[in-house]
Parts: C-alpha cells; sequence; structure tokens
C-alpha cells in the first residue's frame, strides 16, 4: 500500500485516526497501525487531540521542537519499508536492531535517523535519495 499525502493530508489523516482511536470508531488497517504508532507516543497526544491549534503549526529545527507529525509519517514509511524490504535489505536491518536494543519501537527510532540523513544529503546535494546512504547508515548502527 502506498501513502503518499501532502503535509495537510498528512495531518489530517493523524488527526482522524486519533479521534477515531479515542472514540473506538471502526479503523482502517492504515489508520491501525497509525493509532498504534500514537498510542507508542504518550508526549504526542495532546498535539493530536487539537487540530484547531496544531493543524497549521510549523516546527522547525531552530525552535528546538521535534515535529510530531513528521515522526508519526516516518514510522509508517518505514513500517511499509519493513512490510515489502524496500529497499532490499532493510528488513534485515530492522531484526538486527530490534535484538540490539531489544525493542522494535527503539530500532525504529534508529533507523529514523539514517531516513533522516539520507533525505538531508539529498537535499543539500540537490539529488534524488540515495538508498545506499541509508543502509551503510545503518549498516554501521
Amino acid at each position: 500500500m502506498f501513502f503518499n499525502p501532502s503535509r495537510d493530508e498528512a495531518r489530517l489523516f493523524i488527526f482522524e485516526t486519533w479521534r477515531k482511536r479515542r472514540e473506538k470508531s471502526l479503523l482502517t488497517p492504515l489508520e491501525d497501525l497509525a493509532a498504534q504508532l500514537i498510542e507508542k507516543h504518550p508526549e504526542y497526544f495532546s498535539v493530536f487531540e487539537d487540530p484547531e491549534r496544531f493543524g497549521d503549526y510549523d516546527y522547525s529545527p531552530e525552535q528546538g521542537q521535534p515535529n510530531p507529525f513528521l515522526h508519526l509519517m516516518m514510522h509508517l514509511a518505514i513500517e511499509e519499508q519493513i512490510s515489502i524490504d524496500q529497499p532490499p535489505g532493510i528488513r534485515a536491518h530492522f531484526v538486527r536492531l530490534t535484538h540490539q536494543f531489544e525493542s522494535e519501537h527503539d530500532a525504529q527510532h534508529r533507523m529514523m535517523e539514517c531516513l533522516s540523513e539520507m533525505i538531508w544529503q539529498a537535499q543539500r546535494n540537490r539529488t534524488q535519495p540515495d538508498a545506499a546512504v541509508y543502509l551503510d547508515c545503518l549498516s554501521a548502527s
């Protein structure tokens, strides 16, 4: 399943998913996965429960605030990568990191650092993201 929303669509998806989970409404499989990930991040509950305040809020590195929406969407991207083993070998890295950290969630956070590095290098170099950068970073973990 390929999921590539805009910023506003991603935020709406997260707000609606969290509202539906709290109301015990029926969720799609993707919403259920997102809700499970949200539940692992109680520090973001107040953000996801207040779309009026945080729907258009801009997070910047200069403010020192992590972007909870970006964080959750990266978790979803990593979940998709693992499920289809794309880039090839990503699932093996996930298994290895899960054993290393004794936590799937902590393994994904380490993977997120490497995914961020790949994206940052692509932006800096004005190139397409290079899976080799991602996989090399994971290998060094």
